[in-house]
């Protein structure tokens, strides 16, 4: 028996309205406004944007690592395309440099020049300020560590299915 519209669009509304689905929704909220404060905050005071700021993060991370496009666009989740428009515009900053990989001359690797650098050391603050004030302080300290375990957990366990 085919159901109804109307109860078609109640089990509709059910589904929407499920825990799950809201929690997930919750999360992903969440996670976008912070995304959104951080973006401004980083815009305004230092004049880049946040993921700008996770590729000066990466290559500053290990002072004389090796990174390549591709790596970038592994550890922030971009395609390739969008990583290379965004090391683009950094190039165009003056924030990141290209240079060819001895091992393979199709890699191309990046790496922060001294203006990317003091960029960085800039904008650190500012991101953790925001970081601070809309992630960490409103939750209980217990709760942040709790949260912080979990969120590690599930980061792990897409890791193992990814591929």
């Amino acid at each position: 028996m085919n159901a109804t519209p109307r109860q078609s669009g109640k089990a509709a509304a059910r589904a929407a309205n499920s825990q799950l689905v809201r929690d997930f929704g919750l999360l992903i909220k969440s996670a976008t406004r912070l995304e959104q404060r951080i973006d401004s905050a980083l815009r305004r005071e230092c004049g880049i944007s946040h993921t700008m700021l996770e590729v000066l993060i990466r290559l500053c991370r290990q002072p004389g690592e090796e990174v390549s496009q591709r790596q970038l666009a592994d550890d922030l989740t971009l395609t390739s395309s969008g990583t290379t428009r965004l090391i683009d515009r950094m190039e165009e900053a003056g924030l990141v440099r290209r240079l060819p990989s001895p091992e393979d001359r199709r890699v191309a690797l990046v790496e922060p020049t001294d203006e990317g650098r003091t960029v960085f050391l800039r904008a650190a603050p500012v991101h953790a300020r925001v970081v601070e004030e809309c992630f960490v302080k409103p939750v209980a300290p217990a709760d942040y560590a709790r949260l912080t375990s979990a969120l590690s957990e599930i980061h792990q366990a897409l890791g193992e299915d990814a591929g």
